[in-house]
């Protein structure tokens, strides 16, 4: 029964998600700190600047700027600290966009968990599940991202990673996601199944 609830909602809410993205998509939209903020003003008096988010073909993200830390606990890292944990055999690399956007381009070795999913997919993770919990006590290190620094994917998926029973210290956030990482000219592939 614990499963086919966590499906149910899973489900209810992609669909709910998809009808958004669809609407948003037609809609270039760029908050900053949320939604609805178009704009930040710096300084004051005849001084003072309007600071605004306009699409580029560098600031291809919608969304809005997400904190370094999306749940107490979780690490923020690096292109650097991503390279490395490439090669750990106690790490997974998890993109965590939706399946789509992992077919198209992501980083190499690199597996697509939705951030949708997450909560149902935890045992690709390394986590067990007991009875109606999972036990994550043997997870591995997981490296998540999205799309860069205005993407709410990985932080949603990472919040539902911890209300489930993972350890916040071994989830790492590349919050750089795909949009650093292709504007530093770094290798993506195409995402396999």
């Amino acid at each position: 029964m614990f499963f086919f609830n966590k499906v149910v909602i899973s489900l209810l809410s992609l669909a709910l998600f998809s009808s958004v993205y669809a609407n948003e998509k037609k809609v270039k939209y760029l908050g900053l700190f949320s939604k609805t903020q178009k704009s930040y003003v710096v300084g004051s008096g005849e001084d003072s600047i309007k600071i605004k988010r306009v699409m580029t073909p560098c600031a291809k993200n919608a969304g809005f700027f997400q904190g370094f830390v999306p749940v107490k606990g979780v690490t923020p890292v690096t292109e650097a600290d991503l390279l490395r944990a490439l090669n750990d055999k106690n790490s997974i690399v998890v993109d965590m966009r939706i399946q789509e956007q992992f077919l198209k381009e992501t980083i190499p070795l690199a597996i697509n968990i939705p951030y949708l999913e997450m909560e149902l997919r935890l045992n690709e993770l390394g986590c067990k599940i007991e009875g109606e919990n999972w036990n994550c006590k043997e997870a591995k290190k997981v490296y998540g991202f999205c799309n860069g620094p205005v993407c709410a994917q990985s932080p949603i998926a990472m919040k539902a990673m911890v209300r489930n029973g993972f350890p916040a210290e071994k989830i790492f956030y590349y919050r750089g996601g795909m949009l650093n990482w292709a504007a530093l000219g770094l290798t993506t592939v195409e995402g396999e199944f």
